[in-house]
C-alpha cells in the first residue's frame, strides 16, 4: 500500500512536483478551496486527523516577495503562524513535517555558498517571516519532533509562476529586456525539490535521524539573472521559440520595494551526502522544462 502525504499547495511549482510522486506514495494535495492557511487558527489538526498521512510536506507560502513590504501581517500568518501550527499539529500526530524555506533567510553578503547553519540574516519581510517559520520548527524539533526545513533557490518548472514562465512572456512582447546582472543565485528545478522532499521522507519514516534537520537543496550551477535569461533565451530558440536580447542592468537601475540579497548560493552537500540526492545540470533541466511546455 502506497504511505500517503500530505501536501499543503497546490497550484506552486513544488506542489504541482509532488503530485507526481512515484507510486511508493499516495500524494493528497491541500489547497486554498480546501484550507486557508492565511486565516487565524486553521483546522490544520483536523485536516490531518481527516487525511491520515503518514507525513506532511508543506509546499505553501506568501512568496510575492514586493507585495510583503506593505503587507508584512499577511505574509507572516502563511509563513510563519501557518508552519508553526502545521509543526504542532505534526508533533501532536506523531509525524514528520518536511517544510520548504527560502534562500532570501540569508543577506547575501558571505561571498560564498550558504550552508545551512550559516546565521540568518533577512533583508526584507519575505525573508524575514520565512526565517520565523523555519525558527518556530527548529523549536518544535528541540522538544522532540520529527522534520526537515528545505531551503531552495530560484525555482523553475514547465507549469505554475516562474522567471521562465516571466522571460519567455515578455520575449513575446519585445525585441530586448532588461534583466539584473549583479544578483546571484543557483535555479533549481521545482521537479528536484520534489525528490529531496520524498528523499527525506524516506528516512524520516524509517526513523533515521539523517533526514532530520535543516537542509540545503539548489542547483549546482550558479549565475545571474542575467545569465538565467540569456539561458532561457538560447533554448527557447534553438526550439523555435520566442528569444529577445538581455540588456544587463545593475539592481539600483530596477529599484523594487524589498531589497533583495546579492548572493544567496546555496551549498547542497549536506543533503547530498543524507540522501545521495544530485540536481542535473541546468542546461538539461531547462530544456526538459521547455519541452513538457511545448506538449499537448
Amino acid at each position: 500500500m502506497p504511505a500517503r502525504l500530505l501536501v499543503f499547495g497546490r497550484s506552486g511549482q513544488v506542489a504541482r512536483a509532488l503530485a507526481a510522486a512515484p507510486a511508493e506514495f499516495e500524494v493528497e494535495l491541500a489547497g486554498r478551496e480546501r484550507i486557508d492557511l492565511a486565516q487565524p487558527a486553521p483546522d490544520v489538526a483536523g485536516l490531518i486527523a481527516a487525511v491520515r498521512p503518514v507525513a506532511v510536506i508543506n509546499a505553501a507560502a506568501y512568496t510575492a516577495v514586493d507585495r510583503a513590504e506593505a503587507e508584512p501581517e499577511a505574509c507572516a500568518r502563511l509563513n510563519c503562524d501557518a508552519v508553526a501550527a502545521i509543526g504542532r499539529a505534526c508533533a501532536d500526530a506523531a509525524i514528520p513535517l518536511i517544510h520548504f524555506s527560502t534562500d532570501y533567510v540569508f543577506d547575501g553578503e558571505k561571498g560564498a555558498p550558504y550552508l545551512e547553519a550559516d546565521p540568518r540574516r533577512p533583508l526584507n519581510v519575505y525573508g524575514r517571516t520565512k526565517g520565523e517559520g523555519e525558527a518556530a520548527l527548529e523549536a518544535l524539533w528541540a522538544a522532540g519532533a520529527a522534520g526537515a526545513v528545505i531551503r531552495s533557490s530560484w525555482i523553475f518548472s514547465a507549469s505554475g509562476q516562474s522567471f521562465l514562465q516571466t522571460m519567455l512572456r515578455l520575449a513575446r512582447e519585445r525585441d530586448e529586456v532588461a534583466v539584473v546582472a549583479d544578483q546571484w543565485g543557483s535555479p533549481t528545478p521545482a521537479l528536484a525539490c520534489a525528490e529531496a522532499a520524498l528523499a527525506l521522507t524516506r528516512l524520516l519514516l524509517d526513523r533515521d535521524q539523517a533526514g532530520q534537520g535543516m537542509f540545503h537543496a539548489a542547483g549546482a550551477d550558479s549565475m545571474t539573472w542575467a545569465d538565467f535569461a540569456q539561458a532561457i533565451f538560447a533554448a527557447s530558440a534553438a526550439r523555435g521559440g520566442p528569444a529577445a536580447e538581455v540588456r544587463r542592468i545593475a539592481s539600483k537601475d530596477y529599484p523594487t520595494a524589498a531589497v533583495r540579497p546579492r548572493d544567496t548560493r546555496l551549498d547542497s552537500a549536506h543533503l547530498a551526502a543524507c540522501t545521495g540526492w544530485r540536481t542535473p545540470p541546468f542546461a538539461a533541466a531547462l530544456a526538459h522544462c521547455l519541452a513538457s511546455m511545448e506538449s499537448p
